[in-house]
């Protein structure tokens, strides 16, 4: 038995990096995955064999159709229909929250978060209200609409890949509905009448994207007079006076503003410089290059704007090739022609080395370019915009064709003609063949970090059962539980699988609670269907932290909430969920 103590211990100090956050979900699992192999707990025939599991390939075409289909414009001509009626907060969140739930159902629900956040925002925005009222509240139904089908989450897929091993059958496409929909109903209900109103009420809504950078603190107008020894000097020479951070963002000569400056122009007298840096440094600067300030009143946003030139405020998405390096990593300036302008974090912005700054998931980056490629550009550097999204045009024959092409899958996968990968594989692939999506695009288009992850766990879940540690964590268990209810002990393993996913990826979950589930249901004699939904549905229903998952960190900064923000609303949701979940299983999945 000394392998499944191994694999204890393998899987415990994963679940404690992933907690820790230090590294990414996906090399935590390649790490994992190593160590089983060499430790023998997994056999080398069985290292990559996750990588061609069918889950992850459906998982892997679910990311390319939803690309394909918000392409097509349809979904934002769709909200741009719904959303006008916005003007009492209710109705504003059962709108917002009802169609993102909605996309969730058959979308890869990171995707529908993102198609529906730069409207979240606006619509708050246009209505006076704070983002954070709409932010979260879209997140969390995002997961919920995500329980209703088997195409709305990569829990639902690993779920019916682990039904499909231990009976031959998988959970065809609509299994999960009955459930999820009573489910996913109560939530979004509790989200609408009650859970935003307990979110903080004192965050007031910004006027303007950029207003919660607090930009007049670091942004300042600089003369450059007779006297001054740089006059004849160049952009780098000044920037590279001081120690500290300086950017130039602008430079105003008689009376015309240009921005996008190369480090060899040169300064001439009565320039005025738009300077980017902290109180500090500009204090230096001033000082050391006998320079003036030319205003005394702060400085507005609209300093940074000219006509070909817009400001984009962004986030940075989990699996972001941004994520984990900084703006002097990539070269933002000096390769993309880009000015990186604030950051904040968690609500707080950065006020220096904003250069230096390694991006995390959620971070808020306000970036100024040049209005004709900005947003090609920050999209192909893995940002998600927020407001200046760039809308797709809508086109008619690319919606009627990927829509069309996709519930063709649907029905061919919900009917059981065809497995779900080969009916979603023949999707993708009939997309590229009548041009919807590049091949290039579909590329783009899949959240790499989530199939290395799904690829390096899924071997360390099957080894729970070949090495006999499914076996000893059930024996240990049911020490405790044999004479309890079967309706309790369900309740313990949803209340399990739910706390484990607050603080670990959905998926990594699914995969280590199933084969406890299975186990679990054959040593007490019942049937394994209701065991596997209840891992299914609470290992969705991560909404206790902001780590759990990946929609919850990716609202965090755009709304600025707090730790306490999410249990505040989380909380009573995971509550309800508990008490609605298990009864309803048990009333659709007889034991």
């Amino acid at each position: 038995m000394h392998e499944a103590y191994y694999l204890f211990a393998i899987l415990l100090i994963t679940i404690i990096l992933f907690i820790w956050g230090y590294w990414r979900y996906d090399i935590i699992a390649l790490l994992a995955l190593i160590v089983g192999l060499l430790t023998g707990v997994v056999p080398f025939s069985q290292g990559f064999s996750g990588f061609s599991n069918p889950a992850v390939i459906t998982v892997a075409c679910i990311m390319v159709i939803t690309q394909a289909i918000a392409k097509s414009g349809f979904v934002d001509f769709i909200v741009k229909k719904i959303t006008p009626a916005t003007s009492n907060t209710t109705i504003h969140i059962a709108v917002l929250s009802v169609m993102t739930a909605f996309l969730s159902a058959f979308m890869n629900n990171v995707g529908a978060l993102a198609l529906m956040m730069p409207i979240a925002i606006r619509s708050a925005i246009n209505n006076k209200r704070s983002p954070s009222i709409v932010l979260l509240p879209i997140a969390l139904a995002s997961a919920l609409g995500g329980l209703t089908t088997l195409i709305g989450t990569p829990p639902n897929i690993l779920i019916a890949s682990f039904r499909q091993q231990a009976t031959g059958t998988a959970f065809a496409m609509f299994a999960y509905t009955p459930v999820g929909i009573i489910v996913a109903t109560a939530g979004i209900i509790f989200i609408i009448l009650v859970g935003w109103r307990l979110l903080p009420s004192q965050r007031k809504a910004a006027k303007q994207p950029e207003d919660i950078f607090e930009i007049d603190d670091y942004i300042t107008e600089i003369k450059v007079p007779e006297e001054s020894p740089f006059i004849g000097k160049t952009v780098n020479d000044l920037e590279h006076l001081v120690e500290g951070e300086i950017t130039i963002v602008g430079l105003i000569r008689k009376q015309r503003k240009r921005f996008m400056l190369q480090g060899e122009e040169v300064l001439e007298k009565n320039d005025i410089l738009i300077v980017a840096a902290a109180h500090n440094d500009i204090q230096k600067l001033l000082k050391a290059g006998k320079l003036i300030l030319a205003h005394d009143k702060p400085q507005s946003a609209e300093i940074l704007r000219s006509k070909d030139i817009k400001l984009v405020e962004a986030v940075v998405p989990q699996g972001s090739r941004i994520e984990g390096r900084s703006a002097q990593q990539v070269r933002l300036r000096a390769r993309h022609n880009i000015n990186l302008l604030a950051i904040a974090r968690e609500g707080k912005p950065f006020k220096q080395r904003l250069q230096h700054v390694k991006l995390r998931i959620g971070d808020v980056v306000l970036l100024q370019g040049e209005a004709d490629n900005l947003h090609e550009s920050i999209v192909s550097l893995g940002f998600l915009p927020l407001y200046e999204r760039g809308v797709e045009t809508f086109k008619p024959r690319s919606a009627i064709l990927s829509i069309g092409i996709f519930i063709i899958a649907v029905i061919l996968a919900g009917l059981q003609i065809l497995p779900a990968q080969i009916a979603f594989v023949t999707a993708a692939v009939a997309m590229i063949l009548v041009k919807i999506i590049s091949v290039q695009n579909i590329y783009e288009s899949i959240d790499w970090p989530v199939i290395v992850l799904l690829g390096a766990m899924i071997p360390l879940g099957n080894a729970l059962k070949t090495t006999g540690a499914t076996d000893l964590l059930v024996h240990f268990i049911l020490s405790f539980t044999q004479t309890l209810p079967p309706i309790f002990l369900l309740g313990l393993l949803f209340i399990i699988t739910m706390t484990l996913s607050d603080f670990m990826n959905n998926a990594a979950t699914a995969i280590v609670m199933a084969p406890i589930a299975i186990t679990l249901a054959r040593s007490l004699g019942y049937h394994i269907n209701p065991f596997l939904m209840v891992v299914a549905v609470a290992s969705s229903c991560s909404f206790l932290t902001p780590i759990g998952h990946q929609n919850n960190t990716l609202v965090m900064g755009p709304g600025g909430y707090k730790f306490l923000d999410y249990i505040r609303i989380g909380l009573p949701l995971e509550i309800i969920i508990v008490l609605i979940s298990v009864p309803t299983i048990i009333w659709i999945w007889p034991l």
